[in-house]
């Protein structure tokens, strides 16, 4: 992705230096249940893989241990990340190239979905994207490094815990710049559900449903925000800054993230029930979707067959 020398976004917040390095938890890992409980006893690399499924779960792992106050994030989703267990990057420089690249394509975001709701008559209002380490508060409450990326309606903030994208290249296989961009466009996806309103009826639908069937909107809500990342990828390849094999490496990222992928690498096996962010397919399918057309109208996931 050629993304040096363009326009940095000012809605940066790096807080990384009064959020704390250290995590919760003090030197371990996050066990986190996954369509059951994994063990008590997991290996490293097992809490590695199950902590960044907090993203794609929708929750705080450290509040369901105990370590935690904040209980499932609204809206969450999109959630990727983890310090792998060690020290967070408090320290980090504060115009860190990774910090730009962020920057960047949050830019990026802004100017792409500007035009797209000028088009419709309506204003975009730009996030603000929080960075962290180890943990945060946001008026979606209390998240740990392990909650990953996510992005709070309460106050129209994306959370970023940085060392999620190393963890996601060395544990997961899925490198390159354009993987992590897809990371942040995703979490704008749902503030674009938030403008528009999706959110909230999606917030309303899901009172008094059963588990089951609240994972099932929540997979919709989900690939709805994957489509509009593909949207976002769609105009950003129009302006000639995405380099061969950038898209592939974002369809490579949703695809060892998915709900089937990320269960078969914890627990060996599937719990189709539990999925609420989708299979790898049909991840890949609505990213591409979305990046193939461009179209808002083909992001329709809250009908038909997914």
């Amino acid at each position: 992705m050629l993304w040096r020398g363009r326009r940095q976004s000012d809605n940066i917040e790096d807080d990384r230096s009064d959020s704390g390095g250290g995590g919760i938890g003090g030197g371990g890992g996050f066990q986190i249940p996954i369509g059951g409980r994994t063990g008590g006893g997991g290996s490293i690399l097992l809490v590695i893989l199950v902590v960044i499924a907090g993203w794609y779960f929708g929750f705080d792992p450290s509040a369901i241990l105990g370590g935690g106050d904040g209980g499932l994030l609204p809206g969450g989703g999109g959630q990727i990340s983890d310090n792998g267990g060690g020290q967070g990057s408090g320290t980090a420089p504060a115009n860190d190239e990774m910090k730009q690249f962020v920057a960047t394509v949050l830019a990026e975001t802004e100017d792409t979905w500007t035009g797209i709701f000028k088009s419709q008559g309506l204003t975009y209002e730009d996030p603000k994207l929080v960075l962290f380490s180890g943990q945060v508060r946001s008026a979606c409450g209390f998240a740990s490094a392990a909650a990953g990326p996510f992005y709070c309606p309460g106050d129209h903030k994306v959370y970023l815990d940085m060392t999620f994208f190393q963890q996601l290249d060395q544990q997961f296989g899925a490198s390159g710049e354009f993987a992590r961009a897809y990371v942040v466009a995703h979490e704008v996806g749902h503030h674009v559900q938030n403008l528009t309103g999706i959110m909230s009826k999606f917030n309303q639908m899901r009172q008094g449903m059963s588990e089951a069937d609240a994972n099932q909107l929540s997979v919709r809500i989900e690939l709805q925000a994957d489509c509009f990342a593909g949207v976002w990828a769609h105009y950003t390849a129009q302006k000639g800054i995405l380099e061969q094999g950038d898209i592939e490496s974002a369809l490579n990222a949703a695809k060892q993230i998915g709900d089937d992928t990320l269960q078969k690498r914890t627990q060996g096996y599937v719990v189709p029930e539990s999925f609420n962010h989708g299979t790898s397919q049909q991840r890949q399918t609505w990213l591409a979707r979305g990046y193939k057309s461009g179209k808002l109208s083909d992001c329709n996931t809250m009908s038909g067959p997914l």
